[in-house]
């Protein structure tokens, strides 16, 4: 990769001073691998800003359930409008080539339509029409790969907003951090300096993940894209890397899945208001769990419903954060009920005792709250998996 700050820290204004670059490569549109079964494109034609999908809207790629689908996703850091809606001149202010800018990203800032007061921020691709997904049903998305499209990212606090309103940023009204991403010891880390404008000598893990996966919510208005909800939407959780699986509850015809705010590393809580936020290709399994399978697999799933290798990771969401952790606690409740057939006051204990509630963030106008069940305590106990529909073949194909 060559042409690019990849090791660099500065501030929303302050330039910096390049240092070694990395050996990513940039992942410009139909650029490199492309490992699933259909690829779509982030275009103007097949994605929505600052809001979410909803009933009405018609998909921009039919598949099969059981196929994958490789996503280019876009950022919204650099592309907004306190950002100048001009990622070339915004990222060569941060010591980026032009030709290290992606096109799509490009492209998106120059024709897609967004109200900057009344939408969100945030990119989605899709939808995504799964044929056989029907409301009741469960939508099991498998994290196959997650792959940098560029070597840098931004971290930002802007409109007063985080876990620190009216005390950060101080005497501006945006701070966006530029972190690029550096090689230490054979790892990929994001890196900041102490000091502004100093060399960057602090590295933290990248742990790549989208924070956005949601189905369309029913009816003919499109949700805002912050809040999360029912339908999953901006979630951020960061336990959603390669291999792990998202289920969520079928509220419309076909799922019509979308996916995106891309992030590079996020902390727990999120606090600043965004993580390290930058674009990923993304390869995703999409298959259609029966409802009858789904209940007796997990008891009723009213929410997002994580699972990783180690854990069940049920979920809790309102505005008042309390309110969100008990809300995480009735699913959890519910959860190993449906799963195990634990009696209510016992799984009460195993919880208090033995299983993590962690904050998702508390900075999306909805916080979340989940919990991290690990499966392995239940080994001695019988449990059904969730049988996804069978795979067929696909007429719809392509790329989009």
């Amino acid at each position: 990769m060559s042409g690019v700050a990849a090791e660099r820290g500065t501030g929303s204004t302050d330039g910096g001073r390049i240092a070694a670059p990395t050996s990513l490569p940039i992942l410009q549109p139909g650029v490199g691998p492309i490992p699933g079964d259909h690829y779509l494109r982030a275009t103007p034609d097949t994605v929505l800003w600052g809001r979410l999908p909803c009933a009405t809207d018609a998909s921009v790629l039919e598949i099969a359930s059981g196929e994958s689908v490789t996503f280019d996703t876009v950022s919204h850091e650099g592309i907004l409008d306190d950002q100048g809606k001009d990622p070339r001149a915004y990222f060569a202010s941060h010591g980026v080539a032009p030709e290290a800018v992606l096109d799509d990203a490009i492209d998106i800032a120059a024709s897609v339509a967004r109200d900057p007061f009344a939408d969100g921020p945030h990119v989605v691709v899709g939808p995504v029409h799964v044929r056989g997904a029907r409301p009741g049903d469960l939508l099991k998305i498998t994290v196959e790969t997650l792959v940098p499209r560029v070597p840098y990212g931004v971290i930002s606090n802007r409109h007063g907003k985080g876990a620190l309103v009216g005390e950060l940023p101080r005497g501006e009204h945006n701070v966006s951090v530029f972190s690029a991403v550096a090689e230490r010891d054979g790892a990929l880390v994001g890196t900041l300096p102490v000091v502004e404008g100093a060399e960057p000598v602090v590295a933290y893990p990248l742990a790549p993940f989208l924070g956005t996966m949601g189905v369309a919510v029913a009816g003919a208005e499109r949700p805002h894209s912050v809040p999360p909800g029912d339908h999953g939407g901006n979630i951020d959780i960061n336990l959603l890397v390669e291999g792990t699986t998202l289920f969520l509850p079928v509220q419309v015809e076909g799922a019509l899945a979308y996916v995106g705010d891309p992030h590079f590393a996020q902390g727990d809580g999120e606090v600043a208001l965004t993580a390290l936020e930058a674009s990923l290709r993304a390869t995703l399994r999409f298959e259609v769990v029966p409802a009858d399978a789904a209940r007796a697999a997990f008891g009723e799933v009213t929410g997002p419903l994580v699972r990783t290798p180690e854990y069940l990771v049920p979920t809790g969401m309102d505005p008042d954060l309390d309110a969100a952790m008990r809300a995480c606690v009735r699913s959890s409740l519910s959860l190993i009920h449906g799963r195990w057939g634990m009696d209510e006051h016992l799984a009460y204990a195993y919880l208090s005792a033995a299983t993590d509630f962690d904050i998702s963030q508390v900075v999306d106008i909805v916080s979340g709250v989940h919990a991290r069940i690990r499966e392995a305590d239940f080994a001695a106990v019988p449990a059904v998996e969730p049988e996804p529909l069978a795979s067929e073949s696909s007429s719809g194909g392509g790329v989009a």
